[in-house]
This record gives C-alpha cells, sequence and structure tokens, in this order.
C-alpha cells in the first residue's frame, strides 16, 4: 500500500470547532502521529489564508528572528507553527500577541509533547489555548484498510502501519524507537544516555500491563527512585507510556495502590520486544498484556474529555482491567479478554458490586454475538464494545471530515 494513503482523523471537526472557540489550538501528541498530514488535510476549511512554520526548518526559524513583528503583519491569517516544543519561549510571546488582537482561530501550535510537559518550560496559554491530543490511528480510522490483527501487531503510527509489508514495517518502528530516545527526548529535555532509555524502555516491555513496583525497576536499571519517576515522566509526557492508576473509590476494601505501566503503542511494544510478524506474536508470552493495551489505548482514545479511567484491584485478588468514571463516580468497567471464550471469574461480578453496580464489558477479541452472565456482566467483542460505551454517551461525538 503507498505510502502517500491519508485516512481522515475522527477530531477533524473537533479542531475546527476549536478553532471557533479558542484564538489559539494546540494539537499534540507523539512524533510521526501525523498531525502535519492532518492540518494540510484541513486546509481549505479554515476559512483563512494559513501560513505554516516548521521550527526544524532553518528558513523558517530566520522569518522568527523578530517574531512579535512577524505575527503583527500577519494577524489576519491563521499561523500554524509545527514541532513548537522545540523553541518553548514562544509561548510567553504568544500570550501577548495574542491578547492585543484576540480573535478566534489565529494560531494552530503542533507539538510533540504534552501540555504538562510544555508547562515545565514555558508560561501558560491558560484561557487563550485549547488542547487536543491526536493519538495513533483508531480502528474506526482505518478499518476499511486494515483489521484489527494488522493495526494491533503494528500499532497505530502512520508509517508504521501503511508498510507493504509486516517486516517493513517492523524495520520502521525499530528507527522510530531509536530516533525517539537518541533525539526527540533530549529535545524534551531528557539528557540521558540513549543506552539507558533503551534499556528501560525494554524492561517496561516486560512489565506490560503490570503493577509498577518503582524500587524493583529503579534498583534494575541502577538508578535511585526519584532519576526513575522522572525519566517515566518524560515517557509519558512524550506519549510513550502510560500509567494508569489505581481506583480508589470503595476504601472499605484493601486495594492496590500502585498504577499499571503500558507502553502505549503496541507496534512500539512489539519492535522492543522484536516481534516482528503475526507468527511472533502468536508465540509471545506477553500476547495477553499487548492485547490488554491495545484495547484501552483504543477505548481511551474515543472517550469524552471528562472521562476518567483507572483499574480496579483489591489485595485479595477481585479486579477489572479498566474502570470508566464521572468525576468520582465509576459508570462501567472493563475486563479485557484476548480468548473468544473466555474465562469469567466471580471476582468480575465482586468488582461490579463493589463499584456500585456497574456494568462490566468483557472485551474479547471478535466473540460472534454479545451474550450475559448475569445483569451486570456482558461479553461482546472488540468492535461492539464501542457500541455498548456510545450508548452510554462515554465517547466523543466525533466525526470525519466530509
Amino acid at each position: 500500500m503507498p505510502c502517500t494513503m491519508q485516512f481522515n482523523r475522527l477530531i477533524s471537526q473537533k479542531v475546527l470547532q476549536y478553532l471557533k472557540i479558542f484564538p489559539c489550538v494546540g494539537i499534540t501528541g507523539p512524533r510521526q502521529v501525523g498531525k502535519t498530514t492532518l492540518v494540510q488535510m484541513l486546509s481549505d476549511s479554515f476559512g483563512k489564508e494559513a501560513i505554516y512554520l516548521d521550527l526544524e526548518s532553518d528558513e523558517d526559524q530566520m522569518k522568527l528572528s523578530a517574531p512579535e513583528l512577524y505575527f503583527s503583519e500577519r494577524k489576519d491569517n491563521l499561523i500554524i507553527i509545527d514541532e513548537i516544543q522545540r523553541n518553548p519561549a514562544l509561548f510567553i510571546l504568544l500570550r501577548s500577541v495574542i491578547d492585543r488582537y484576540r480573535v478566534k482561530g489565529r494560531f494552530i501550535l503542533l507539538g510533540s509533547a504534552s501540555p504538562e510537559l510544555f508547562a515545565q518550560s514555558s508560561e501558560t496559554l491558560a484561557g487563550r489555548i485549547g488542547y487536543i491530543e491526536l493519538s495513533p490511528f483508531m480502528f474506526e480510522e482505518v478499518k476499511s484498510h486494515y483489521s484489527i490483527n494488522q493495526l494491533w501487531l503494528r500499532g497505530g503510527f502512520p508509517e508504521a502501519l501503511i508498510q507493504e509489508n509486516d517486516e517493513i514495517s517492523f524495520q520502521v518502528r525499530l528507527q522510530f524507537v531509536q530516533s525517539y530516545v537518541e533525539r526527540e527526548l533530549a529535545i524534551l529535555g531528557l539528557n540521558v544516555s540513549a543506552i539507558r532509555l533503551k534499556n528501560l524502555l525494554r524492561m517496561i516491555t516486560h512489565l506490560q500491563g503490570q503493577i509498577l513496583n518503582y524500587s524493583q525497576l529503579a534498583g534494575s536499571l541502577g538508578v535511585d527512585v526519584s532519576t526513575l519517576k522522572r525519566y517515566l515522566d518524560f515517557f509519558e509526557n512524550a506519549y510513550i507510556i502510560r500509567r494508569l492508576e489505581p481506583q480508589m473509590t470503595n476504601l472499605k476494601k484493601r486495594l492496590v495502590k500502585s498504577p499499571k505501566i503500558y507502553i502505549r503503542d503496541t507496534g512500539m511494544l512489539h519492535a522492543l520486544a522484536s516481534i516482528a510478524d503475526k507468527e511472533s506474536l502468536d508465540g509471545y508470552a506477553g500476547k495477553g498484556s499487548s492485547w490488554e493495551s491495545f484495547v484501552i489505548q483504543q477505548i481511551i482514545s474515543r472517550l469524552k474529555d471528562h472521562i476518567s479511567v483507572s483499574f480496579y484491584r483489591t489485595q485479595d485478588g477481585t479486579e477489572l482491567d479498566l474502570v470508566l468514571s464521572k468525576g468520582m463516580k465509576p459508570v462501567a468497567g472493563i475486563e479485557i479478554k484476548l480468548s473468544n471464550a473466555p474465562n469469567i471469574t466471580r471476582g468480575t461480578s465482586i468488582a461490579s458490586n463493589d463499584l456500585g453496580g456497574i456494568p462490566v464489558f468483557v472485551v474479547t477479541h471478535s466473540v460472534a454475538e454479545d451474550y450475559s452472565l448475569n445483569e451486570q456482566v456482558t461479553i461482546t467483542s472488540f468492535e461492539r464494545v464501542f457500541l455498548h460505551l456510545e450508548r452510554m454517551q462515554l465517547l466523543e461525538e466525533l466525526s470525519f471530515l466530509v
């Protein structure tokens, strides 16, 4: 399949909506996730002439040698600044530029780091900017061309997914990991040897979906706990890992209090684990954890902004892989099983009752038909769980740009 293929993204309409609300829109997400391609695809819908500046380009950097003058002379244009994290000082300037001429849709900022990481090195644009995260591909965006298994194996980064075979995709993903640890994290401010960072990522690969023991992991890496947490903070803010926090609603139970840890994108996970094709994935000891992380990432990418996520586990082993909450109130549970004939223990119903009798969806790979085990627990498939969550009004009402 040619590498020039472009897919419509579900957040397209949200970007256009935010441009009508905020003077500045920040589109964040990991490097090479398709942020630049997205704004190029939306260019005909902006309603004003757009100017694109790439801070990796020396020529574009020169254009901003007098940025205040440059912006004031183009105040009626939409200015798109790519790789904004390379010049965090611009945030301070943009605040005053926006305040002097405050109209909607003046700037789009594209960055390979989260708003939290931006905030560490620049003054906030609070009240002036709306942030939108562009995740790796969701299945809904690519299902007309790729199967669930292909997306799971290769991950959702465009260049990794669209290659003509699994081996080429694997090589692309290996290079992606290498460039991230050698180059991108240093640009974001993490000046640590690439060997140490890659070793840490490999350790996390073996801990995929497990409870994180900071002391044990720090000891294995040869650093203290505070140093380890600093590394993990950078990984998380750069969208490489996810620390899923435990649900603490039921204080009467003895609960696990440490987070679970995941490599977010399963394509990156599989590259770090040297899994190049379906055969090697089928023989992978961590296949179930990989599937769990794939489903979690796909679900979280679709949730409304105000829906929080956690996992539930008690000291006696009662657990749910994912709990969706509105505020402090759990509203749905997700248990993830790779098998289409899952073995469901009594603990799933106990977890539901512990959390107020919430509905629990046991998500299998592709079970042919939904069926209920009891009033709370429903067996469903990966594709159909989104229909259930949509009916519960937990998913963003996103739509493709027509």
